[in-house]
């Protein structure tokens, strides 16, 4: 079949998935990319017969960008040598289920291909010991060690260290590391932007911060789902955050003394009334430029969050109402009102009254 292929596409094809195909040798692979010199695309997944003379064969495709290995378990790390030495334009590959791969061949692979964008480890019987070398890709953006039992806080260690290009990591069914490692990940992934830990250990953690990233309903809800109730969360200038998800998310973290939702644009009357009556522990509120939150949603906070010390609510709709309420708290310390443009001297008077140690930022423009 492959010979057939070779003879009727030759330098046309660009392209092809042999995913679901069963009755091809190495002798037909060599065919196929000694022919179609412009195979920018090979699919082999689910080819568990393929073997290091397979591997071998697809070596010769030297205009390869994207391969997927999937499932060739019978592929060592002699096989992927014979491919990264011949296919140094590799951007993406995936290498899922192939068991017989080690460090030792991931090493050889970061020497060798140094464009690498997206890198495909699951299920692999790896250590800490191939990550050095993979965190030197300066170009590599995603990142799946879904299933790999040998990564641990030592090797998240290492990706804190060096993972600056990184933006999506998932670590989906890794049982071996805990909230040290994955601290040490957040804290020194600075492009980071997804991160998937399904079906991973019970991770305690206390403070989440996902400040400018990129936030899917699904992601916050994710959040809400964690065992344990977090202190501090932070989705400042998080575009994606809505009323469903945050309000799913405050009813599971009651214990919440620190929110921070700093341009949330999307978030209305609903998600006040849903933070309000689930955290009544909360102590720092941050809603700078919630725009679409109305002025009656204010005033819930000083009739259900009386312990609140500092709230930011500059570019806001809050009204003399509003802090009429809010002065019920006592113990405010900073207060932000910086161009809310609905509240009157009347308003300030209610502040004012008990303002004695508190800060507060008020200006009109």
């Amino acid at each position: 079949m492959l010979n057939v292929v070779s003879l009727a596409c030759k330098d046309a094809l660009c392209s092809i998935n042999l995913s679901r195909s069963r009755f091809f040798t190495n002798i037909g692979l060599s065919s196929l990319v000694s022919s179609c010199f412009n195979l920018v695309e090979i699919d082999l997944s689910n080819g568990v017969e393929l073997n290091d003379l397979g591997a071998a064969a697809i070596a010769e495709a030297k205009n390869l960008e994207k391969l997927w290995l999937s499932r060739c378990k019978l592929i060592t790390d002699m096989g992927i040598g014979c491919v990264v030495v011949g296919c140094r334009k590799l951007r993406l590959i995936c290498l899922k289920w192939c068991l017989k791969v080690s460090d030792h061949g991931l090493q050889l692979l970061a020497l060798k291909c140094k464009e690498i964008r997206s890198l495909d480890l699951s299920y692999l019987q790896i250590t800490e010991k191939c990550l050095p070398s993979i965190l030197q890709l300066q170009h590599l953006e995603d990142l799946v060690l879904e299933g790999c039992l040998g990564i641990d806080d030592n090797a998240l260690s290492t990706l804190q260290q060096s993972c600056k290009s990184l933006k999506t990591l998932n670590m989906s069914n890794c049982h071996n590391h805990s909230h040290v490692g994955l601290s040490s990940l957040i804290n020194g992934a600075e492009n980071l932007r997804e991160l998937t830990l399904a079906y991973g250990p019970a991770i305690r953690l206390r403070s989440v911060k996902f400040d400018g990233c990129l936030v899917k309903c699904s992601g916050v809800r994710a959040i809400g789902r964690l065992p344990r109730s977090l202190k501090e969360l932070s989705f400042s200038k998080c575009s994606g955050v809505e009323d469903d998800s945050l309000s799913f998310l405050v009813r599971a973290h009651k214990e919440l003394t620190k929110l921070d939702i700093t341009c949330c644009r999307k978030i209305t009357y609903d998600s006040v009334d849903s933070i309000t009556s689930s955290c009544r522990s909360l102590t720092s509120v941050r809603m700078e430029s919630c725009s679409l939150v109305p002025k009656e949603a204010f005033v819930l906070f000083g009739q259900r969050c009386e312990l609140i010390e500092e709230l930011d609510v500059t570019d806001s709709k809050i009204d003399d109402e509003g802090l009429k309420s809010i002065s019920r708290c006592s113990k405010l310390s900073s207060l932000k009102l910086g161009i809310c443009l609905n509240i009157t001297d009347d308003g300030l008077k209610h502040i004012g009254s008990r303002s004695l140690g508190m800060g507060i930022s008020y200006f009109r423009p």
